[in-house]
């Protein structure tokens, strides 16, 4: 199995796009999710204190929270996630 990462986007335009307002609105909304995240991760740490914190239910929970930001903070570094790559083939082409 191949885990090669394709990128059909050129440098130019993965730079292009982390300039456009486009990107810029995205990145609004992700940060809004991820507040609200961080939110509803107080609020669990706030009712645990009231409950047995280690039942399955509030680990369920923290975990499920967790990984949602760990997601929106990976889509948030995609672009430069995607010009790394380009460019480490980029400098492995020259170097061939």
């Amino acid at each position: 199995m191949n885990n090669e990462v394709i990128i059909n986007a050129t440098i130019d335009q993965i730079k292009d796009f982390k300039e456009s307002l486009l990107w810029a609105d995205m990145q609004n909304e992700l940060s809004t999710w991820k507040t609200g995240f961080e939110q509803e991760l107080l609020s669990i740490s706030d009712s645990a204190a009231d409950e047995n914190p280690s039942t399955a239910a509030v680990l369920i929970h923290l975990g499920d929270v967790s990984g949602r930001t760990k997601t929106v903070n990976y889509l948030l570094s995609l672009p430069d996630i995607f010009l790394q790559i380009l460019e480490e083939k980029k400098d492995d082409i020259k170097c061939k």
